[in-house]
């Protein structure tokens, strides 16, 4: 079902009588509002997003009685969606870090590289790693990796710590189950499948630019570094055992292995009556697919790790904690895009869009860059993105719905810089300077950004 038919079939909550302009002077309102709110007076974003849709829909001329309605509405559509998905994949996260699986997978793709090639094997470790982990976890657990190759490759800190990041940078932007490409995936009713294959495709160009050929430049834009001390809590708990290589890749790559598979029965098989896309429907829709790599993970990583049943059961429920923040900011994020589109900016930046002659993937991604800009939140800017861009999805091909989640997930990841935590976490780990950090991961998120765009809007007139 479109966007429209959904529309039509539940009245909106919040009936919209005031002009475009009004619409429009109450977006910017409300989107200025939250970013005043979490870059001055520090609210956090789940805070910041719940006032800031409020506002939104008072100043757009709701009743009074209906100014939180699309909000909870939102809130909860959003959450009941994305939020078991963000869940399941913090438990694979966790289990992966705990069973040393991580270290397993460097481990062993370092001691088959040569040095010219160790920064092309850390995109490739990153890469790999950032799958199922946070972007924030997997730089934890990278750091000790980064700094074990520097010392014994005898390379600039920089050379391997860019790939790295760039690696991680580009799954967390552009590729599901993380949350930010997730909840695009849901706001504009994208093919998971068909995101997750396209994401791959301008994932891998991007991450050879951003990474090992960027990471030359960077080396002489920042200069030498002296090389910090490993962080203690940044090394993984062993158990007496470790998993083997094959079983720890299995684990990661099951659910993008089942996801694209119910992409490619959906395009060659094409009835949804028929015995085998009905299967490839169930196994590889997100939840069970990553409920999938869970339960194998509980055996190839805890078991395989000598974890116990009961060190077992601690690390899946210990994997729950940390996201309940990325959770409620992401429920929140539904629910200002719920607001935004019932109180019509969706339909009136889809008329602005017509008459201007925009293309829909290049408003999405430079609304998200400005949103990014203002709040340094990569998830902000692709929640606020998609909402506002939602209504155009409705009538595009489902190649070009995942693309314009992709261009959203891009200007989502436009030049980090001091008003983003990822940024500070860089500067401290890697030990450089502000003015190093913007020479470096600044420009290295901007890149990604812009590599990314500049192929997928060519892509998209030939798919």
């Amino acid at each position: 079902m479109t966007l429209p038919a959904l529309l039509a079939a539940a009245p909106p909550a919040l009936p919209h009588t005031g002009s475009d302009t009004q619409l429009l002077v109450a977006t910017l309102v409300a989107i200025g509002a939250i970013v005043l709110l979490i870059t001055k007076l520090k609210l956090h974003p789940f805070l910041a997003l719940t006032l800031g849709s409020g506002l939104l829909a008072a100043v757009a001329g709701a009743p009074f009685d209906k100014l939180t309605s699309s909000f909870v509405t939102g809130f909860g559509s959003t959450v009941s969606s994305v939020g078991l998905l963000i869940g399941l994949g913090a438990m694979l996260g966790k289990l992966l870090a705990d069973s040393g699986g991580a270290n397993i997978i460097a481990d062993t793709v370092l001691a088959r590289s040569s040095r010219r090639a160790l920064p092309w094997a850390m995109a490739l470790i990153a890469a790999v790693l950032g799958l199922p982990l946070f972007f924030e976890v997997g730089v934890v657990l990278l750091i000790p990796i980064v700094l074990l190759v520097a010392r014994r490759g005898g390379l600039p800190l920089i050379r391997v710590g860019i790939p790295a990041l760039a690696g991680l940078s580009v799954l967390h932007g552009l590729v599901p189950p993380h949350p930010g490409p997730l909840v695009a995936v849901d706001a504009l009713k994208a093919d998971l499948g068909v995101t997750l294959a396209l994401g791959l495709l301008i994932a891998v160009p991007t991450l050879i630019v951003a990474g090992p050929l960027f990471a030359r430049v960077a080396e002489r834009w920042v200069g030498p570094l002296e090389l910090p001390a490993a962080p203690a809590e940044a090394e993984p708990a062993k158990g007496e055992r470790q998993p083997s290589f094959g079983a720890v890749l299995a684990t990661i790559l099951l659910p993008v292995v089942l996801m694209l598979g119910k992409a490619l029965a959906d395009v060659v098989v094409d009835d949804p009556k028929a015995g085998i896309q009905r299967v490839a429907d169930f196994v590889g829709s997100p939840l069970i697919a990553l409920l999938a790599a869970v339960l194998l993970g509980m055996v190839t990583l805890g078991r395989a790790a000598g974890f116990d049943k009961a060190r077992i059961s601690t690390t899946v429920e210990k994997s729950l904690g940390p996201i309940a923040g990325i959770v409620f900011i992401v429920g929140a994020g539904g629910g200002f895009k719920q607001t935004l589109i019932d109180v019509g900016v969706g339909n009136a930046v889809s008329s602005w869009s017509a008459k201007w002659h925009i293309s829909a993937l290049l408003l999405g991604w430079l609304i998200a860059v400005l949103i990014r800009l203002a709040t340094g939140s990569a998830t902000v800017a692709t929640i606020t993105a998609a909402g506002i861009v939602s209504p155009l999805a409705s009538g595009m091909s489902t190649s070009h719905a995942a693309l314009l989640v992709l261009a959203i997930g891009a200007g989502s990841l436009f030049l980090s810089h001091v008003n983003d935590a990822g940024f500070w976490l860089v500067k401290e780990y890697f030990g450089m300077s502000v003015g190093q950090t913007l020479k470096s991961w600044s420009v290295m998120e901007t890149i990604i950004s812009v590599v990314a765009i500049a192929l997928i809007l060519p892509l998209s007139l030939v798919i």
